[in-house]
């Protein structure tokens, strides 16, 4: 008897397993049926901004590994993801909601991301739990963007972020990805940090805050790019001066897209840094347009026209451009790009409202996803796409 009872817990156990494993796969591929079957943007854009809704709420869990099989042992050990990596999530689904609340306001999307801000913060303004690294700032910076956010209540939570930011800086006077690797600079850290840093100086009086976004760009520009080429590595290490990883990652180019953007949008039009920065995005924006695709997608591997296609650079550089039409020289190349860029991430939506095919969590320099999936940073980016071109449509 004790033999069977055995036998019949370890069954249980493989179906529990196998059920962990097979069904999301299922899953997905059921979802796929019908893709990208949209009429029209302004049909996907209340789409993709019902589900961006729904993932603030209860937003998807982004594996840190390319395991498919046995990913309950993955969730056991607590090695399935990380906070890290849930917060660049989090942080583009709420950028997404608030500029498209700016065209469309709607109570929904500001429950979603006034019950996000509670979830984040104590009554008394401080973090629940204080982000130990600098993918964290990023999500500071889209709180931080939010209607209800008070400055005064959330100061403390604010400087922490800015005290944590202070604790990677390097000898150099740039700030580190990981203080467990102080020689190596990475184009994520301008996409997580760059924004944030401008916003909070601006609005807690700390120059030197701006100050660091611009250095922090500008040393990227100069020491992780090649000199006739603007198309950023993944990083370059401070002492030797090697460029590291590979040239034109699509994500990294896409990271590199959003520091150097919103940091340019939040500075004030007298700031020195302005024009430095606006030089910055001339330089690389004919670049960013020569790497699209003829279908309107940058590819993970942006330099290779045979490597596949990632909604997540896709996405970003999409806005990105898009934001970049503001300056007259580029603006017809840039919306042109942005427009194509939409149809192609239109028709890589589920009937669901989910843009599908981004590339997975990154691995190490040069160790990138095998993954194409759902992606809550995609999903926010798009609705920042969808809510700039409705309202450059109406303007």
């Amino acid at each position: 008897m004790a033999v069977q009872i055995v036998l019949a817990v370890l069954l249980l156990c493989l179906l529990a397993v196998l059920a962990v494993d097979g069904i999301p796969l299922a899953l997905k591929w059921l979802s796929r049926i019908h893709i990208g079957r949209y009429p029209d943007r302004g049909i996907w854009n209340r789409q993709i901004v019902a589900v961006g809704r729904q993932w603030l709420r209860r937003t998807p869990s982004i594996p840190v590994t390319d395991q498919t099989r046995l990913i309950a042992l993955d969730m056991l050990r607590g090695r399935y993801s990380k906070a890290s990596i849930q917060h660049w999530q989090e942080a583009a689904l709420i950028l997404g909601l608030i500029e498209q609340m700016e065209n469309v306001p709607s109570a929904e999307d500001a429950l979603a991301v006034e019950t996000r801000l509670a979830a984040y913060f104590r009554p008394d303004g401080g973090w629940r739990e204080a982000p130990k690294l600098v993918d964290g700032a990023i999500l500071a910076y889209a709180l931080m963007k939010a209607p209800s956010f008070d400055a005064g209540k959330y100061r403390q939570a604010m400087d922490g972020v800015w005290e944590m930011i202070q604790n990677h800086l390097g000898e150099d006077g740039t700030v580190k990805y990981r203080n467990g690797m102080p020689d190596y600079r990475y184009v994520d850290t301008i996409g997580f940090i760059c924004p944030f840093l401008v916003r909070y100086g601006l609005l807690y009086g700390r120059p030197e805050c701006l100050e660091l976004a611009v250095r922090q760009i500008t040393e990227f520009e100069r020491r992780g790019m090649l000199a006739d080429s603007p198309v950023p590595f993944h990083a370059y290490s401070v002492k030797e001066g090697h460029l590291l990883g590979l040239q034109g990652w699509g994500r990294g180019i896409a990271w590199y897209a959003i520091g150097l953007m919103d940091a340019w949008k939040e500075l004030p039009g007298d700031h020195p840094g302005k024009e430095r920065l606006q030089q910055a995005i001339l330089h690389v924006v004919p670049a960013v347009l020569k790497l699209q695709g003829s279908g309107g997608q940058w590819n993970w591997s942006a330099t290779r026209p045979e490597a596949r296609a990632d909604s997540s650079a896709t996405a970003v550089l999409s806005w990105f451009l898009l934001e970049a039409s503001a300056i007259d020289s580029i603006a017809a190349e840039c919306r042109a790009a942005a427009e194509a860029a939409a149809g192609y991430l239109m028709k890589v939506t589920r009937r669901s409202g989910v843009v599908d095919f981004s590339q997975g969590d990154t691995k190490d320099i040069g160790v990138y996803s095998v993954l194409f999936e759902r992606l809550p940073f995609t999903q926010g980016f798009s609705i920042r796409l969808s809510a700039r071109l409705a309202r450059r449509t109406s303007s």
